[in-house]
């Protein structure tokens, strides 16, 4: 570069940066995105519109005491949704209790223990194709393993079609997506928390407990109770492991015959309800939706709680 062209480079720069030129590019770009923000939104609030307005019938008629208490019914007049909301707590209890410590556990491995060799990201290839795996896949996996081969293990009394088989399946759902947040929680952990743990003398567990997993804590809290919210909505691989939408009664079982009877979940009774001619269930279905939004509210809430309360525990 010439000594002329040296001298009229700062001159250059400075006018770039002083002239407040449009960039069309830019104001494009973002009105776009305004655009889609504005168009999502309105879908959601239509939909939220619809569903809500549907449902004031069933809340003006029966409360919401008598909707969520109430057992399942052909009569859309007495119809309630307690045996699918007491089976939706349950299969999600059952999942978590499966998914969760086996999908930490799993995320410590690959990220803290093994080696990065061909084999683990061969692994990590296949966790991150297997979170993208539609729903019914997994349904039909749940149907051939946990029903058909092993039923007289899950529920011998129903053909395998139990509350084992669906919260398995749903377990198997989420396990990818539970090692894959936790993974990255852990992978932004900075690497000098672990060498002056290290440095101190600690073993690879303890820096690993007492160092890595505090600081990784919310980012593993909020990834693994979201999962089990996509868990919860999950009406597909349900319907093909044994849910059920109609009355049934479970007696005086203890928690291994419950375990391995018969159940319904909330998901699947919208997919029944939807589908029936009286008008009446209409309202219902509405009704149930609304439901299920107050749930995962309170899931996603319960995540951004944990998450919060971490980050503050993590900071002092």
């Amino acid at each position: 570069m010439n000594a002329a062209a040296m001298r009229t480079a700062p001159d250059s720069v400075a006018r770039a940066l002083t002239t407040r030129r449009r960039d069309i590019k830019n104001t494009l770009f973002t009105v776009v995105l305004l655009g889609s923000l504005v168009v999502a939104m309105a879908i959601l609030g239509t939909l939220l519109f619809t569903v809500i307005s549907g449902s004031l019938p069933v809340w003006r008629s029966r409360g919401v005491g008598e909707f969520v208490g109430s057992q399942m019914s052909a009569d859309p007049e007495v119809a309630g949704i307690w045996q699918a909301f007491y089976g939706s707590l349950l299969l999600m209890v059952f999942t978590a209790v499966i998914a969760l410590p086996t999908g930490i556990a799993s995320a410590i491995y690959l990220e803290e223990y093994a080696s990065d060799t061909r084999f683990t990201r061969i692994v990590n290839a296949n966790i991150r194709n297997l979170a993208g795996v539609p729903s019914i896949v997994y349904g039909l996996l749940g149907l051939a393993l946990f029903v058909k081969l092993l039923g007289g293990i899950t529920g011998p009394d129903v053909h395998g079609r139990s509350v084992i088989a669906g919260g398995l399946t749903l377990g198997l759902l989420v396990l990818p997506i539970v090692i894959i947040t936790t993974a990255e929680a852990l992978r932004a952990v900075p690497t000098s928390i672990r060498e002056g743990a290290v440095g101190v003398g600690a073993t690879p567990w303890q820096t690993i407990r007492h160092h890595v997993l505090p600081v990784a804590a919310p980012g593993v809290l909020t990834g693994t109770i979201l999962s089990l919210g996509r868990a919860f909505g999950e009406a597909a691989p349900l319907l093909l492991v044994g849910g059920i939408t109609t009355f049934f009664s479970t007696g005086d079982s203890n928690l291994i015959e419950t375990l391995q009877g018969r159940f319904s979940a909330m998901p699947v009774l919208v997919f029944s309800w939807s589908r029936l001619p009286q008008e009446g269930f209409r309202a219902l279905t509405a009704a149930l939706i609304v439901v299920m939004l107050i749930v995962l509210l309170l899931i996603n809430g319960t995540a951004i709680f944990l998450r919060n309360r971490f980050e503050k525990s993590v900071r002092t």
